[in-house]
């Protein structure tokens, strides 16, 4: 069986497959559970000042019968107080060497405060701390959180102060309430971070009560906005995370994956893009924790499949293949094709494409009442959507085509044909722009 064990900044894990601070990380029992079940670490629910939490606290999006596909949450940190918190931190690293701690910490902006708060966490027998820098609720209208994260050279400050401190590794959890992550995980570097965490929770409303007219959660009846996660984010965090990795200035910054992380797949992509472990919160949160069981097992024989020993050789494979949209070749060329015996006549890649994209499939209706569908060959630019609307796996397929024409960019393509200039159509048929 390959090996899930990896080595973050010095710090041995036994799996890549941590717990966020968050709720399921609030107690030294709820970790000390979660290290039974096969967490390979933990980042212990943020402390700081401990603070007075409201009872309405979640709320979420359902997509068609799905639960919890986006989680919005307005709840603070630590509501326990830091000489309890401390006590157990102790008593689960007495109980698990082998499991990773990170304690995740939050306190005013003054370099007293952090060098005291952790001087107290690593005694206690924390692995490293995680500067949160991400919280987009209650605690930033403090001065914390993303009021620190949204501007780098406080990020950058604070993390200086946090190094000077600290003797174990410091992960600077980042916000991605910011138009670009580079230079939050730029700022973390200058300040000397030795990995970055990634990403918090996005600054949402999930909803309004119809009744009420009150967002929700709903408090008494008033709302406020919260940081929103679970399935919904992992788009976002992916492409964060791929950023910096494939970022000159930070791509030998190690990082934690953070977002939507509910299966081994998921995780693999995380590893795929760049990050050495994940972090998971919602789906805990949703499921229990027992869900790592298959995540272990899962990962464990993908990477049998792929031929790799360990999770080490599985990290950043995919980083290199992302690019920017001008370095895409403009000379691929996939169309849709359609299953006939596996299509169910329901018409919907007919409807999408038609109202929705290229007009590119004809249809008609058949004696037993459903629709005959086909693509116009000639009018399929192959943007992918009859396939991703199609409710039969693997009926419409997308098939690379044989166009006769060598592989150009678009920086290659626009250099003969300065601005200004009436573009050629290429010979194989797409139309540039437009």
């Amino acid at each position: 069986m390959a090996d899930l064990s990896v080595n973050i900044c010095g710090i041995e894990s036994p799996n890549p497959f941590w717990l966020a601070s968050a709720p399921p990380t609030n107690t030294g029992d709820q970790i000390a559970r979660a290290f039974d079940a096969g967490w390979g670490g933990a980042v212990w629910k943020t402390l700081g000042e401990p603070i007075e939490n409201v009872y309405s606290r979640y709320s979420s999006v359902d997509i068609n019968g799905s639960r919890m596909m986006g989680l919005n949450n307005i709840e603070l940190i630590t509501d326990r107080s830091l000489e309890v918190n401390l006590i157990e931190i102790e008593e689960v690293k007495r109980r698990y060497p082998d499991n990773v701690v990170i304690v995740s910490l939050m306190v005013e902006s003054d370099p007293d405060a952090w060098d005291t708060i952790i001087k107290q966490v690593e005694q206690a027998g924390a692995d490293g701390i995680e500067l949160n820098f991400g919280c987009p609720h209650g605690m930033s209208e403090r001065g914390m959180g993303s009021a620190v994260g949204q501007v780098p050279e406080y990020t950058c400050d604070i993390t200086t102060w946090a190094k000077s401190s600290a003797t174990t590794p410091v992960f600077v959890k980042l916000t991605p309430n910011i138009t670009d992550i580079r230079y939050a995980a730029r700022a973390a570097k200058d300040g000397g971070a030795d990995a970055v965490s990634l990403i918090n929770t996005i600054n949402s409303i999930t909803g309004v009560d119809l009744d009420s007219f009150t967002p929700r959660p709903v408090v008494g009846n008033m709302s406020s906005h919260g940081g929103y996660c679970g399935p919904a984010v992992k788009p976002i965090a992916l492409n964060m995370v791929a950023s910096i990795a494939a970022d000159p200035e930070t791509a030998d910054l190690p990082i934690s994956g953070i977002g939507g992380i509910e299966t081994w797949q998921d995780a693999a992509e995380y590893l795929l893009l760049g990050a050495t472990t994940v972090q998971v919160c919602t789906a805990v949160m949703h499921y229990g924790y027992r869900i790592v069981e298959g995540m272990h097992e899962g990962l464990s024989n993908y990477l049998d499949e792929k031929g790799l020993s360990s999770v080490d050789e599985l990290r950043g494979k995919s980083v290199e293949r992302v690019t920017t949209w001008e370095n895409l070749d403009i000379n691929f060329v996939h169309k849709a094709e359609i299953d006939q015996e596996k299509c169910i006549g329901c018409a919907l890649c007919y409807i999408a494409c038609e109202d929705g994209a290229h007009q590119a499939i004809g249809s008609k209706p058949t004696e037993d009442g459903k629709t005959e569908v086909w693509i116009k060959y000639d009018d399929c630019v192959g943007c992918n959507l009859c396939s991703l609307v199609c409710p039969v796996k693997d009926c419409i397929t997308m098939v690379p085509q044989e166009v006769g024409a060598t592989s150009m960019t678009w920086v290659e393509y626009s250099s003969d044909n300065p601005p200004g200039e009436l573009y050629p159509r290429p010979k194989h048929g797409l139309t540039i722009g437009g």
